[in-house]
């Protein structure tokens, strides 16, 4: 059976061991010890498995109570209705919210462009005028 160490597994994920400490005091991972007093931590294919799930669950914006909740019912027996309600429930949820964050982006969007196109307004008659004050006093000098 294929076992990793912490650093094996965070240079795999390009994340920090902290980080894979983190989701095992989250319950998300369960490694078993070794060594002197029990203080190397040795990762199973599954621990492996349950990181790829967090990770993938993590960039999809979810909690990671819904994370825990997914990756167990990945590991049931079976994929019964009720699990895959549940996850259909999840995966709605979350989907609403990401749409309504994406509205929320397109307004930013549009409220930026506007500043921007503001901005590049004045900045335009600003330079106008800095070319006509010394064109002015270019005259007057003369």
């Amino acid at each position: 059976m294929a076992t990793f160490t912490i650093t094996e597994l965070a240079r795999e994920f390009d994340i920090t061991p902290r980080a894979i400490r983190f989701y095992e005091d989250q319950g998300l991972l369960a490694p078993t010890r070794a060594g002197t007093g029990g203080r190397q931590r040795v990762y199973t294919q599954r621990d492996r498995t349950r990181l790829k799930l967090t990770l993938r669950g993590k960039r999809l914006g979810l909690s990671l109570s819904e994370v825990r909740d997914l990756v167990d019912m990945y590991e049931s027996p079976s994929d019964t209705a009720a699990q895959l309600q549940r996850f259909l429930q999840v995966l709605a949820g979350h989907r609403s919210t990401l749409e309504r964050q994406l509205e929320d982006l397109q307004v930013t969007l549009g409220e930026i462009a506007a500043h921007e196109t503001r901005c590049r307004t004045l900045l335009e008659r600003a330079a106008r005028t800095d070319a006509d004050t010394v064109r002015g006093t270019r005259r007057a000098d003369a």
